[in-house]
């Protein structure tokens, strides 16, 4: 017999329970969410690198129902975060709807029934509604380069870090210089005989307001929320003063410290290669203490020279330089313009996402796409920016509001109108156009295969919730129960 639910949640992840929590607040609990991974946590369980961290303050990067007086660090790392993750589970009665180490391989629309038909690893099931939170982090991608499959050492994406100290007294190459490097080098600069890393583009670092937290900072959250609560909102107020860089003042005073870091690196010729030439904010600027200092160490070494191939024991460059190594480690990101359509999705009348998506994906507030009714994505298109968590929480209380239209207005499905889709997304590229600074930067993650911008919210994320929270009702196609099909 096939298992039904009002409502499936795919992924355990910060969505998920985001998603979860909506959920059991408005007393539903008839859902169950399929995670694949073997414990929930998301991207804090898979990105498990040495130096991993958030760059958005504790304090900030908390769900708002599950606020954390015991955060040790104004910068939460990796392990610290994912217990966090797992306590909220707990606390919030989560557990007992995550279906672990199930992933979700196809979801398929019955326009018949009026709901979907999700394939999972182990089962099949039907729900009203679906909810994919997998976000847009999800698919690791190693770098193009010509014989990487034929190297005989040690091959790993930050994404999927082994356990075990595997780089102790090994010779290590590091390719890209994006957010996973700038935290992984400082680490394991410390253990390993020899670290090169392979930049292809510089980017901006910044000197980063960290530190732990005193016994008597934490006291105070303790017995006083609302200071923990002021703390959040100036932190808040801090991020979106400067979230999109439009500040001139701000942006220069940024840049300035910026440049102020990079001297801290002592050899003038690898300084001037650190450098970038983007303007500031074009590329997602990074935050940290250690970066630049790990230039300074013997063992560490900077290659500008381009890859020309990978072979069974190194890299060769493009000056024909041979660079032997036991382990190469891609920090070269992930794929992230597929976002839900990570999973085969067909909608109504077989419609594929993946090829809905095929040119730039593009879908209502980044959460409705037409032609998939009664499915909401969580972190989809155009969503990113800010503190992530704020945003999910906003796209779950959507969510919900959708569901409980359904329930009191007697609707079998809904889904957002393609007219008012359209209109939207050719109003957000404008606005997005008028984003100097990302303007200034013709690829990078931020775009889609046609080198529109897909994955950036060009406003504030408290701009996104009043907007999801005052969307049109007449935006939406309805079918009402007592007309749909039997």
């Amino acid at each position: 017999m096939i298992e039904h639910h009002r409502l499936i949640v795919i992924g355990g992840g910060p969505g998920g329970i985001a998603m979860s929590h909506a959920l059991l607040k408005e007393g539903i609990d008839d859902f169950i969410v399929l995670e694949k991974a073997s414990e929930p946590g998301g991207t804090w369980h898979h990105n498990r690198y040495p130096g991993a961290e958030c760059d958005i303050m504790s304090h900030l990067y908390s769900f708002s129902f599950a606020p954390n007086p015991y955060w040790s660090q104004r910068y939460a790392r990796q392990p610290e975060i994912l217990a966090y993750m797992h306590k909220v589970v707990e606390q919030c009665g989560i557990a007992p709807h995550l279906r672990l180490s199930e992933g979700v391989t196809s979801l398929e629309w019955d326009a018949s029934g009026h709901r979907w038909t999700v394939r999972s690893e182990k089962a099949e099931y039907t729900a009203d509604m679906v909810v994919s939170a997998v976000g847009m982090f999800n698919t690791p991608i190693l770098p193009a380069i010509d014989g990487i499959e034929g190297f005989k050492g040690q091959l790993i994406h930050t994404a999927h870090w082994p356990d075990g100290d595997m780089l102790e007294g090994k010779n290590v190459a590091v390719i890209g210089s994006a957010a996973s490097a700038v935290q992984l080098i400082p680490e394991i600069a410390k253990t390993v005989k020899h670290l090169k890393l392979f930049q292809r583009t510089p980017i901006w670092v910044t000197p980063k307001d960290d530190g732990p937290y005193t016994e008597a900072e934490i006291q105070t959250f303790v017995e006083d929320p609302e200071a923990m609560s002021t703390l959040r909102a100036e932190i808040e107020a801090r991020v979106n003063g400067g979230i999109l860089f439009d500040d001139p003042d701000l942006r220069e005073r940024a840049l300035e410290a910026a440049k102020g870091n990079i001297t801290a690196v002592k050899d003038p010729e690898v300084r001037r290669k650190l450098t970038p030439w983007l303007p500031y904010g074009s590329r997602r600027p990074l935050l940290s203490n250690y970066y630049y200092p790990s230039f300074n160490r013997e063992n560490v070494e900077l290659v500008t020279e381009p890859i020309d191939r990978i072979e069974e024991s190194g890299l060769r460059t493009a000056d024909d330089q041979f660079h032997e190594v036991d382990v190469i480690i891609s920090a070269t990101g992930f794929t992230v313009s597929r976002f839900a359509s990570i999973i085969d999705i067909k909608g109504r009348d077989g419609r594929e996402l993946a090829e809905e998506w095929s040119g730039d994906p593009s879908a209502f507030l980044g959460v409705m796409v037409p032609d998939f009714p009664n499915l909401v994505i969580m972190y989809g298109p155009n969503t990113n920016n800010g503190s992530l968590l704020t945003m999910l929480e906003s796209q779950a209380d959507f969510a919900v509001r959708q569901l409980k239209r359904m329930e009191h207005e007697g609707v079998a499905s809904i889904e957002i109108r393609r007219d008012v889709t359209e209109a939207y997304n050719v109003q957000l590229q404008q606005t997005l156009d008028n984003v100097e600074v990302w303007q200034a930067q013709p690829d990078g993650y931020y775009r889609g295969a046609s080198g529109q911008i897909v994955t950036q919210w060009p406003d504030t994320m408290t701009e996104y919730e009043r907007r999801l929270c005052t969307v049109d009702p007449g935006s939406f196609e309805t079918v009402m129960k007592e007309t749909a099909s039997p």
